[in-house]
């Protein structure tokens, strides 16, 4: 089946996703607009149940919410599509390659002993400042979510912009 053409997305906005995911909404990137939606997973939650009388007397601007709940259910999968996630990404996994990138003995050995254990991230973050290499690290990681964005756009045949020129995330 041929899908029709989409705006593109924007990779800034695919990679905000990758940092801003949020347990209490359902995000999605519409084919249609070429934008990403949110919807809080209560309001989805009751539109799919048809609890429509907790849909009422809804200020302005949940009830677009409700609207782009409405059309997410009557999606067959083609329209929305789940984004990659921080769970796509791993940043642990991440931190680990990034070590395996350094050349400098002392730093490599500095950057494994920080992350085992209890508050990895804090820890590599802090030893990162200590050593002077927060830049490369920021540098890698930008690059390691901007690659998953497009390979999920590539496989999902999501045209996109890439708006990422000299932004760090």
């Amino acid at each position: 089946m041929l899908l029709p053409m989409n705006p593109p997305a924007k990779l800034s906005d695919l990679i905000d996703l990758l940092l801003m995911d949020s347990p209490e909404h359902d995000r999605r990137f519409d084919r249609q607009t070429g934008k990403m939606i949110s919807v809080e997973h209560s309001i989805l939650s009751a539109v799919e149940e048809g609890r429509i009388d907790q849909l009422t007397d809804l200020p302005d601007w949940q009830k677009k919410e409700v609207e782009i709940a409405w059309a997410l259910c009557e999606d067959a999968g083609e329209r929305f599509l789940r984004p990659p996630n921080k769970f796509d990404f791993h940043e642990y996994h991440q931190m680990e390659r990034f070590i395996g990138t350094l050349s400098y003995e002392s730093a490599v050995d500095q950057l494994w002993r920080a992350i085992k254990g209890k508050g990895a991230f804090r820890y590599f973050k802090d030893t990162l400042h200590r050593l002077g290499i927060q830049d490369e690290w920021y540098r890698y990681r930008d690059a390691a979510m901007k690659k998953i964005v497009i390979e999920w756009a590539e496989a999902n045949n999501v045209l996109y912009e890439d708006d990422t020129a000299g932004r760090r995330f």
